[in-house]
C-alpha cells in the first residue's frame, strides 16, 4: 500500500492553522486544533500537544479511508494530495466526487483539474481555499 509523502500533513497545517479553542470555521462547523472537526462543541480547549496528536491520528484515519477508495496506482504526493483534500471536504464528498471518478478511471490529469473546483463554502468562494486547492494540485502533479 502506496502511503503518503506526509506533504499533505504540512498542507493542513498550512491551511487549517492551529487554534487551541473551539471556533466556528467559514462553513459553520464547531473546529479545534489543525481543523478538528469529530466530537467539538462550543467552549472546548485543547494543549498544542492534544493538537499535534489529534491531527496525527486524524491524518493517518484519513489516509486509510483514502487510499480504501482509490482503485488505481498514486504516488505519495498524489495521496498526500487526496488526504489533506479529504481532511477539508470530508471523505464522503471526494468519494462522490468527479475528482476521484477521474482518477479512478486513470484520468490524471482530470483529476488534478477537478481540485479547483472546491473552493467554495457556504456558498462562497474564499480566497484561502482557492489557494489550498491551488497547492493540493500542485501536490498532485508532482512526480
Amino acid at each position: 500500500m502506496t502511503q503518503s509523502s506526509r506533504k499533505g500533513l504540512d498542507l493542513i497545517k498550512q491551511f487549517e492553522g492551529c487554534k487551541l479553542s473551539a471556533y466556528l470555521c467559514p462553513a459553520g462547523v464547531w473546529t479545534i486544533g489543525w481543523g478538528r472537526t469529530t466530537n467539538v462543541k462550543r467552549g472546548d480547549t485543547c494543549t498544542q500537544a492534544q493538537a499535534d496528536a489529534w491531527l496525527v491520528q486524524e491524518y493517518d484515519a484519513f489516509e486509510r479511508k483514502v487510499h480504501a477508495l482509490i482503485r488505481v496506482a498514486v504516488t505519495p504526493n498524489q495521496l498526500g494530495a487526496l488526504v489533506s483534500f479529504a481532511y477539508n471536504v470530508g471523505v464522503g464528498a471526494l468519494q462522490s466526487s468527479t475528482l476521484l471518478r477521474l482518477l479512478n478511471q486513470g484520468d490524471y490529469a482530470g483529476a488534478a483539474a477537478q481540485f479547483a473546483r472546491w473552493n467554495r463554502a457556504a456558498g462562497k468562494t474564499l480566497a484561502g481555499l482557492t489557494r489550498r486547492r491551488k497547492a493540493e494540485a500542485d501536490l498532485f502533479v508532482q512526480p
